[in-house]
Parts: C-alpha cells; structure tokens; sequence
C-alpha cells in the first residue's frame, strides 16, 4: 500500500488526509506545531494516525509522496530531506486535483485574489451553479473532494501553493498582478516570484482560459518570453484590440465572442479602480461558465465585500477607522491609501518580509498625517520613515495602537490599519489583528 505524509494539521492538510485515507492510501499526519481540537477530532473520526509538536524523520521519510502545507517553507530541514531522497511533495491543492473532474477557476495575484475568488462564488452561487469555495478562502478543496464534490470551484491560490502543483489545469486561470511579496520565500529575487504566480497558467491548452490585467507591467514582459497556449481574456481601464473587459463612458463593458454585457460603474457594489479590475475579473469568468447577464449584474451589485479587506468599522465622533489588517505586503497598502481621500492616521507594521516601503512614500508624504509602528521590531520602519514623517508612535498592542491613532486624528480624518507587513510578531494571524482592531475601536 502506497504510503502518504502529509505535513501540516490545519484545513488543508487534515482535508488531503481524510481523502487519502479515502482513496486507500496509509496515511499519516505529522505537525511541528499543536493541532487545533476540530481538526485532531477529524483525525480521529476517521481513523488516521497522527503527531503534533514534533517530525518523527523515520516516518517522514519513508513516504512514497507527501503533501505539505504551504506554510511551510522548502528550506525547511524536513522539505530538504525529502528533496534529497527525492520523495514527490506536492501540495493539498495538486492531490485533490487528481481526483475531480470538476470545473476548476483558480484565482492568484499579489492583490485582490480573495475579493475576487469571493466574489466569482458569490455570482456562480447566485446563478444556481453547484459551486464549492476553496484554497486559500473556504473549505480545503481536498475535503471537499471526499465529502462534498461540486461542479465548480473557485479556488485563491498563493504562491506557495502553486510551488507544489505540477500536473493541476485551471480551466480559467486568472491572474490580477504581480508586485513583490513574500521574497523572503523567493531567495529575494522578483523573478522567482513571478515564475511562481505563471504557474497558475501551467498545463493549460487553447480549450482552457486564462484572464489578466492588461497592463500590469510585469504580467506584460512575462507574456512576451511565454507561450501561453490558452485562450486569452485580458481587461483594463482602457480597450485595446484585444481588451474582453473595459470601461467607456463610465460603463463597465464585457466584449467577448458570445458576450456584450454593460452596466453602469456607479451600481458595482465595490468601488475603486482596484476593485474595478476586480469586478472585470469575475465578470469576465462568470461569461466564460455562461452565466446569464441578469444573473453577473445583480452579483456585482449586491456583492458585500470581505472582512479585512478596506472594511469599514466605524465612525467616532467624525473620525472613519478602516480595517485593512489584510494588507500583508506594501502594494496592498498602495491601493488602500489610494482609495481614501481624507487626512489618513497609519497602523503599520508587523513581520517584515523584506519590505520596499519606496512604492506608498508619495501617498505617505501626500495624505498621511501621522504613523503608528505596531510590531516587535519596527527598526525597519523607522529606517524607512524617520525624517519623513513628523508624527510616528511606537506601540506594541493593538489597544495601543487605536488609542493613538486616535489621539492624533482630529475631525474629518480616518484611522487606516494597512500595516504592510505578515501578522505572526504580535497575532495569530491576520484575522486575529482585524478582530482585535475592531474590538479596540468599537470600545472608543
């Protein structure tokens, strides 16, 4: 009996392991950390062995593939083990892949990824489709798979999970844009991320689509080296020849062989050119499953948005707070400080990854009043900042952190957490820092 490991107890890896168990395999579940109840109560129910706080090496490594969660990094000491002997390791999504037939839409981006994924369920569901949510939002695909198939998934795939997909075909691979992140991960060169992101393009044919922002630099100079063989759904603010989503007289426009679709950009739910491209996005793979027009329009119009992306929190006494914490890199930030037109207090920091902070300085210097350096090391920040800025706080919570922010807003202005950088220094992740944000403010 072929023998499979699986690396990480959270939702991802507790799902490939209920399906390989399912499809016969040994299976055995091994985590450096504690496993949460629910998850260790799944393992149990169905009857497969597992470890928490500790990697039994002999048992790792006697696996005929392993499926890792994608937080774990390949230059951990058990990945470079497994690479030596060379033992397949594949992630959740490429395993559950093999055993589907379903309609795959897979999402990936620097930005955006989880409001669009949202937002495509959000149209198919609408439209009657039998769609299941998963990857990076959702339930893991794999249990899914086991327990719950559907016709379609709308998939948000990282980086690190399509590092460790090889054989998995997105039917519409779709692919928002590409600014730095996560170097850390990347051996701090650009271009190892961006050949991570294309791999959401791999395996495809002319029969499958591939949908991007037009005008995204990077994607443009990617697409001129590849031969990306799928049918091609570009859209952007402006039309080309080859534009399939546009705007035109303040109307958002879908052009495609078998499509005219239009409706006013003031009835899109999600304002903002970010969320602009976003709509385009998922309107454009809702025409390519042939949803009814009716059905696109009243899904774009209705569409409530998702927590911790440019969530709107509360006003106090005339001060807006805005909780961003989904903002895990610095071209999030960008786009959140783009988008709001008041004197803006700034929450930032957290675990830097490496961080350019160059890209929000011209929005830092023009709408900024204040900075508030949330983490344990904000010596990155300060490096970046001091001198540009006058007012910037040092705090270590988040109650802290509000409290301040507070103090230097006057009237008018609105209080951003956008903090640029990963959660784990100070919070369990960046849900946790919303929730506490929210928490904080509502108690002003």
């Amino acid at each position: 009996m072929k023998k499979i490991v699986i690396l990480g107890g959270g939702e991802s890896g507790v799902g490939a392991a209920i399906l390989a168990k399912k499809k016969g395999f040994e299976v055995f579940l091994s985590d450096l950390s504690e496993i949460k109840p629910q998850y260790q109560q799944l393992l149990l129910e169905n009857g497969i062995s597992w470890e928490e706080k500790k990697h039994t090496e002999m048992m790792i490594l006697d696996a005929d593939e392993v499926i890792k969660s994608p937080g774990i990094p390949e230059k951990a000491p058990i990945i470079k083990k497994l690479h030596e002997q060379t033992t397949p390791v594949i992630s959740e999504i490429e395993f559950a892949g093999r055993y589907t037939g379903s309609k795959m839409i897979c999402i990936t981006g620097s930005n955006g990824k989880t409001t669009t994924t949202m937002l495509i369920y959000h149209i198919l569901k609408n439209a009657g489709l039998n769609v299941g949510l998963a990857g990076n939002v959702g339930q893991s695909l794999a249990l899914q798979v086991a327990n719950d198939p559907h016709d379609y998934y709308v998939v948000e795939l990282s980086s690190f999970q399509l590092d460790g997909m090889f054989q998995f075909k997105a039917d519409i691979a779709i692919l928002l844009n590409i600014t730095p992140d996560h170097l850390d991960r990347y051996e701090y060169k650009f271009q190892n991320y961006i050949d991570s992101k294309f791999r959401i393009t791999q395996n495809q044919t002319e029969n499958e689509t591939f949908i991007f922002w037009e005008n995204d630099p990077v994607i443009k100079t990617e697409l001129a080296k590849r031969n990306i063989q799928s049918s091609m759904y570009p859209f952007a603010l402006e039309r080309t020849e080859k534009t399939k989503a546009f705007i035109k007289n303040n109307e958002l426009i879908i052009k495609t062989l078998n499509t005219f679709f239009t409706m006013p950009t003031t009835d899109l739910a999600l304002q903002g050119i970010h969320n602009t491209y976003n709509s385009m996005a998922a309107g454009l793979a809702a025409t390519v499953v042939n949803v009814k027009k009716e059905n696109i329009r009243e899904s774009l119009q209705d569409f409530q948005g998702v927590e911790h992306r440019l969530e709107y929190v509360a006003t106090v006494r005339n001060v807006r707070f805005i909780n961003d914490s989904k903002a895990t890199n610095v071209n999030s930030c960008w786009y959140a400080l783009q988008s709001i037109s008041t004197p803006i207090v700034l929450i930032l920091g957290g675990t830097d990854k490496g961080n350019d902070y160059s890209e929000i300085e011209e929005l830092v210097n023009k709408k900024v009043k204040g900075l508030i350096f949330m983490g344990l090391n904000n010596t990155p920040l300060h490096n970046y900042f001091d001198g540009k800025i006058n007012n910037i706080f040092d705090v270590q919570s988040m109650q802290d952190a509000v409290n301040e922010a507070y103090k230097l807003s006057s009237d008018g202005d609105t209080v951003l957490l956008s903090p640029c950088c990963a959660s784990f220094d100070l919070f369990q992740n960046y849900e946790d820092r919303g929730r506490q944000f929210k928490n904080c403010v509502r108690k002003l």
